[in-house]
């Protein structure tokens, strides 16, 4: 794996401090964030000076049940072509559920979910790494990411299925030294037990970010400092391998350029305190920070059929009944399909599960038996708040129309009103459902909302002015 270094993440917020900080030797951004035909200037100057510019996409999936989309894997690969990136990174994860594999709604979770590590999902995700290798004109490395919550009936360690992933794909692997930490405190695992099991000779790079604990649980945040013990994991990691790269991840609540080159410097010796270890010297973490009690049964293992939901979704009975359905998805993917294929049946099964947790997260349906009912609440509060601040940001107009009430109207709309799009498609419908109950209740506030989505809602932006709507009327005339 080449070099590549210290680099940062690049956000708009922060372009012009990273263009002039010294020592960032490469950079990283969301794939879905920028257009290939039209380039950030910013970004534009920093591959002129030779910087190394990596896509990080969010939204393929390929932890979920579906292979994925054929426009994604197109879309990623355009924009590794235009950088001129080295590789593209992903997640394993799963963003969406439901659909006709399921027949059950489609819903998008709007963030990074966590995949059982089962042998159903182990193989489902082979495939689809393979498919998307096939996919990308260069190499592909894959995040482990943060979990608030634990499937019931694991069958690997997280080492074990990563380390299965690299052998039967040959996939390269983006460890996130900040996700062991968070899976550390809330899932009670050892990072040093991680970092021992995983081939670190698969190893494309390294994520270091900040993030907060509440009430025992620790959120991922990356809008915080970067905090001790994830850089002790670092050091642990730079101590058993030397990464090819570390960068530092900050998307929300940025500092001043001094704040962050402070912290790119502490990442820094972190890495320079593990290669001055003998290997295999890892320090040992705390014990993970005491979580909230969960509520008699809520951990039981998922054994038996739960009740049935809203949304159409049942629990553990429809998981293993869905193994009888998927001889005709399995043939669908014809002679196209590679040559990792996932067993008859295990689409299914893992569909349905994901189907039924992520409803229980965005739809209000019933908590899957098994699942840590507490846990499964503060994710779901959390995608509720993520959601709203996303949506501030790609609709700023929203939050100056409502004012104060912006949040709590839009929490109260994501209770009963799961994303079924992307966050545009979420704005629009937000706004479209205050209209449809004759909110804001000021006339003119209203009026101001209704006209912001009669702007958006149709296929072209409406006419400005008095005369060029006459025009209109007179063409329709």
């Amino acid at each position: 794996m080449r070099r590549l270094g210290t680099g940062i993440g690049w956000r708009p917020e922060i372009a012009d401090a990273v263009e002039r900080m010294p020592g960032i030797d490469w950079v990283e951004v969301v794939a879905e964030n920028i257009c290939p035909g039209h380039l950030p200037e910013p970004l534009l100057r920093l591959r002129e000076r030779g910087v190394t510019v990596i896509p990080h996409g969010v939204a393929l999936g390929l932890g979920g049940a579906e292979r994925p989309d054929q426009d994604r894997l197109t879309a990623l690969a355009e924009r590794a072509e235009a950088l001129g990136a080295p590789l593209v990174t992903e997640h394993i994860a799963f963003v969406r559920a439901g659909g006709a594999l399921t027949a059950s709604p489609h819903l998008e979770a709007g963030h990074l979910l966590p995949v059982p590590r089962t042998r159903d999902a182990l193989d489902v995700l082979c495939e689809n790494v393979r498919i998307a290798q096939e996919a990308l004109p260069v190499p592909l490395a894959l995040e482990n990411i943060a979990a608030l919550f634990s499937w019931p009936g694991e069958e690997l360690t997280e080492g074990q299925f990563l380390a299965e992933l690299v052998e039967r794909t040959g996939v390269r692997l983006l460890i996130d030294v900040a996700n062991l930490h968070t899976n550390h405190v809330n899932r009670g695992e050892d990072p040093a037990e991680a970092l021992a099991a995983l081939p670190l000779d698969a190893l494309a790079y390294v994520h270091v970010a900040g993030g907060v604990e509440r009430d025992g649980v620790w959120h991922d945040s990356h809008a915080h400092p970067v905090p001790r013990p994830v850089l002790d994991i670092l050091t642990g990691l730079a101590a058993r391998v030397s990464p090819p790269g570390v960068l530092l991840e900050r998307d929300d609540d940025f500092p001043g350029p001094a704040e962050l080159e402070r912290e790119l410097e502490a990442i820094r010796g972190a890495v320079a305190a593990g290669r001055a270890r003998p290997a295999g010297r890892v320090s040992r973490p705390a014990p993970p920070l005491t979580t909230p009690p969960a509520p008699a049964g809520a951990t039981t293992p998922l054994s038996s059929a739960g009740p049935s939901s809203p949304a159409g979704l049942t629990t553990t009975s429809a998981v293993r009944a869905g193994a009888v359905a998927e001889a005709g998805a399995e043939a669908a993917a014809g002679a196209g399909a590679v040559a990792v294929l996932a067993p008859a049946g295990a689409r299914q099964r893992l569909g349905v599960g994901q189907a039924a947790v992520l409803s229980a997260l965005v739809a209000g349906t019933p908590v899957p038996e098994g699942f840590d009912r507490v846990r499964l609440g503060v994710q779901a509060r959390a995608l509720a708040a993520k959601r709203a601040g996303v949506v501030a940001k790609v609709a700023p107009e929203l939050p100056v129309i409502l004012g104060d009430g912006y949040r709590e109207a839009f929490l109260a709309y994501a209770r009963v009103r799961p994303m079924t799009g992307g966050y545009r498609r979420d704005a629009l419908d937000f706004a479209g459902h205050l209209l449809k109950v004759g909110r804001p209740a000021d006339a003119r506030a209203r009026r101001e909302l209704r006209r912001w989505w009669l702007d958006r809602a149709g296929p072209a932006p409406r006419p400005r002015g008095l005369a060029a709507r006459a025009r209109v009327l007179l063409r329709r005339g």
